[in-house]
């Protein structure tokens, strides 16, 4: 039997209450994403600060279950039809350009005896948390606009991406083996895409009946799918936040019309209402508050904070000149260079394996966080100057002035 500290698990429900009010209450400009507020909630009533609460195996499997959750939405805002051609090209080459320049300046580092390992540094320092990304992308209504295509396609290969590294790379000692039964999971998963497609085509009329009944039964299957992949990933080897990315663009693929309409209110309702907040307070709650403490851990926290803006904002605003104006590429980069999830599962697993200092980590997690409280904000700022600028139109010329045509 798992022990449950009830109090530390209601010290948590409330911490997520507690960062939804007062994001609610806020003036919209000035509110921060709520991710952030959970994240620092978290480290305040956590073991190292107030002492109220602490995490244990309860609480750390439904943070497990928010994590999937998390790469489920990353997932599933992924649309290839939307995102297919030009900014699906412009998002992978950036980000092959990304971690190209992360791997260099990682070995820079390494060799400068910063930090110990190029591969886990670098590959750290290459992604884009897209999906702490969407519900503030959401609520500012970026989601569907022209901007937000491209910023999807850019975040979705900056996540997906680091993901391919950790499952064929960080995790294990034979990527040879890795990929083969990674090619197994992905003809699994392109089988299950199909059926999807097939079974949405003829139309899921027992889904709708369901949309308002008890049994709920498009959540429960989305749910099954979900971490029935997860649990594929896991079984097979791979890494876990694999199975519910690719859920997530398998649900994408198969609902359509009302069907998507109904169902995002639902599972939003579950996934961001519940099992998300778990992720990131408990991450809070298991931040090292000490090992952040020092000059030197200090020191690389802002080394890193504003290498991730170079890493990930540099190819945006070289590679989007013909697409994007110039606020626009800007707020693209920094976008791209919010960081968290992957941050936090690359650092520890070079901690488990021996290849990251705890200075580094610390370094490392702390510039994440940071990089979600600063760096949507400041995206987000230049996108509605861009906006502004694009209403009043351009300045009127000396001849117009003049009167002249």
């Amino acid at each position: 039997m798992i022990e449950v500290d009830t109090e530390s698990f209601f010290v948590v429900v409330t911490i997520a209450a507690l960062a939804a009010v007062t994001v609610a209450v806020m003036p919209r400009h000035l509110a921060p994403p709520v991710v952030v507020l959970e994240l620092f909630l978290g480290i305040l009533v956590g073991p190292e600060v107030l002492g109220l609460a602490e995490s244990d195996e309860f609480i750390d499997f439904f943070a497990n279950l928010g994590l999937g959750m998390l790469f489920f939405f990353a997932g599933y805002e992924i649309d290839f039809e939307r995102i297919k051609g030009r900014p699906l090209r412009l998002g992978g080459l950036g980000w092959v350009l990304s971690i190209g320049l992360a791997y260099a300046i990682g070995g820079v580092l390494v060799a400068l005896g910063v930090v110990d390992s190029t591969l886990y540094v670098g590959s750290a320092m290459a992604t884009t948390a897209i999906g702490t990304l969407i519900p503030i992308l959401r609520d500012s209504g970026e989601l569907r606009s022209r901007f937000g295509t491209y910023l999807l396609a850019a975040g979705g290969v900056g996540e997906f991406g680091p993901i391919m590294l950790i499952t064929l790379f960080l995790s294990t000692e034979k990527p040879a083996h890795e990929a083969t039964i990674l090619i197994a999971f992905v003809l699994i998963a392109i089988a299950l895409a199909l059926v999807s497609v097939r079974l949405a085509w003829r139309g899921w009329e027992a889904l709708e009946r369901s949309f308002e009944a008890s049994s709920q039964l498009a959540v429960r299957i989305t749910v099954v799918l979900i971490f029935g992949l997860v649990l594929l990933a896991g079984q097979l080897g791979l890494d876990v936040l694999l199975g519910g990315f690719v859920a997530g663009m398998i649900v994408r693929v198969a609902l359509k019309g009302r069907e998507r309409q109904v169902f995002e209110s639902k599972l939003t309702a579950i996934g961001f209402g519940f099992f998300v907040p778990f992720f990131f307070i408990t991450s809070g709650l298991e931040f090292d508050v000490d090992s952040l403490g020092s000059a030197e851990a200090l020191a690389k926290l802002a080394l890193f904070l504003g290498l991730f803006l170079l890493i990930r904002g540099l190819p945006a605003m070289l590679l989007y000149r013909g697409v994007l104006q110039l606020r626009q590429r800007g707020a693209l980069a920094f976008y791209s260079a919010t960081e968290l999830p992957l941050v936090v599962a690359i650092t520890t697993l070079a901690m488990e394996v021996g290849k990251m200092e705890s200075s580094t980590a610390a370094g490392l997690v702390g510039a994440a966080m940071l990089s979600t409280l600063i760096y949507p904000f400041a995206g987000l700022a230049l996108q509605r100057r861009a906006i502004a600028a694009d209403e009043t139109g351009p300045p009127p010329s000396a001849e117009a002035t003049r009167g002249g045509v």
